[in-house]
C-alpha cells in the first residue's frame, strides 16, 4: 500500500506552510504520493508541482471546493486535475467571492461578544485576503489568549450555534463535481464522517454525487476518529465509491495528524490510486 497523502492545505488557504515546505516535509515523512488540496484555490500548485519534482515525489494537483448541500457546508476534494481549465478557475473565483462579506459578518458578530478588531486580526494570518475564513479568526482568538488550541476556539466561539458562526451559501454539489470534472479531474468527498446527516440524508448525498460522476470518498483521513476508518470503508464498498487517503494537514501543532502519518486504508477497499501508474 502506498503512502499517499492525498488532503493538505497551504498558506494558500488556511494552512501555515509554503507548498515547497509541505512537499519537504512530506517527503520527510515517507510519502510516497503527495496531493495538495487548498481550500477553493489552486494558485499554490505550480510551486507544490516544481517543489516535489525537485525531490522527485509523485505530485497530484488538488484543490478542495466548498459547497452547500442540505443547508450545510460539505467539501469536495478534486485530484488529479488541470488547474488552468477555465471553467474550474471561473468557478473557484465565484466561489472565493463570497469569503469576504462573510469575514466582515463574522468579526461584526465578534464584535458584539467583546472579541476586538477580529477582521483585521484574522487578516495577519492570510497571504490572500480572498481566502479569509474562519481558520484565520481562529488564530487571532488563540492569539488573544481567549482559548489554547482550534479545537476549542471552534466550540466556543466559531462553530455552529456558537457567536460568531455565519452561516454561507456555497457552490452547489452539482457545481464542484463538473467543475472538477471539467478539469480532467476526478471529484471525492472530503471527510464525510464530520458531517451531522442522518442515515437518510447521507444515502441521497452518496446519491446525489454518484449520479453527477462523484467516484470517490475519504475513508483514511486525518478528520475522521480511528472507529471512522472502517465503517467508510463499508460506506466505500457499498456505494462502490474508490477510497481516499489524507491527513488534512494545516500546519505544525494544529493538525491530528501530520503528512503521511494516516495508517493504511483497510482492506477490500479499491485506492483511488489504483491506476495512476504508482
Amino acid at each position: 500500500m502506498l503512502n499517499a497523502d492525498l488532503h493538505c492545505h497551504s498558506n494558500f488557504s488556511d494552512g501555515t506552510l509554503t507548498p515547497t515546505t509541505l512537499a519537504a516535509r512530506a517527503k520527510a515523512n515517507g510519502v510516497d504520493v503527495w496531493a495538495m488540496t487548498d481550500h477553493d484555490e489552486v494558485g499554490g500548485l505550480a510551486e507544490a508541482r516544481a517543489a516535489a519534482a525537485a525531490l522527485d515525489l509523485p505530485f497530484v494537483a488538488g484543490v478542495e471546493i466548498s459547497i452547500t448541500w442540505s443547508g450545510q457546508t460539505v467539501h469536495i476534494v478534486g485530484l488529479q486535475i488541470d488547474e488552468t481549465n477555465e471553467t474550474l478557475v471561473n468557478g473557484l473565483a465565484t466561489t472565493r467571492g463570497g469569503r469576504e462579506p462573510r469575514a466582515r459578518e463574522i468579526a461584526a458578530q465578534l464584535e458584539k461578544i467583546g472579541v476586538k478588531g477580529a477582521y483585521e486580526g484574522a487578516l495577519k494570518f492570510v497571504d490572500n485576503p480572498d481566502l479569509i475564513s474562519r481558520t484565520h479568526f481562529a488564530r487571532y482568538i488563540i492569539e488573544l489568549g481567549l482559548c489554547d488550541n482550534l479545537h476549542d476556539v471552534f466550540a466556543n466561539y466559531l462553530g455552529e450555534g456558537k457567536p460568531g458562526f455565519v452561516p454561507h451559501r456555497w457552490a452547489s454539489l452539482q457545481n464542484s463535481v463538473e467543475w472538477i470534472r471539467a478539469a480532467g479531474g476526478i471529484a471525492v468527498i472530503a471527510h464525510p464522517g464530520r458531517y451531522k446527516f442522518t442515515d437518510l440524508a447521507f444515502d441521497a448525498l452518496f446519491n446525489e454525487f454518484k449520479s453527477f460522476g462523484g467516484v470517490g470518498i475519504e475513508v483514511t483521513t486525518g478528520s475522521h476518529t480511528v472507529d471512522q476508518y472502517d465503517f467508510y470503508a463499508k460506506v466505500a464498498k457499498d456505494y462502490d465509491f474508490l477510497a481516499s487517503r489524507g491527513s488534512d494537514f494545516h500546519g505544525p501543532g494544529e493538525s491530528r495528524v501530520d503528512l503521511g502519518g494516516l495508517p493504511p486504508l483497510p482492506p477490500g477497499v479499491k485506492p483511488v490510486w489504483h491506476n495512476w501508474g504508482w
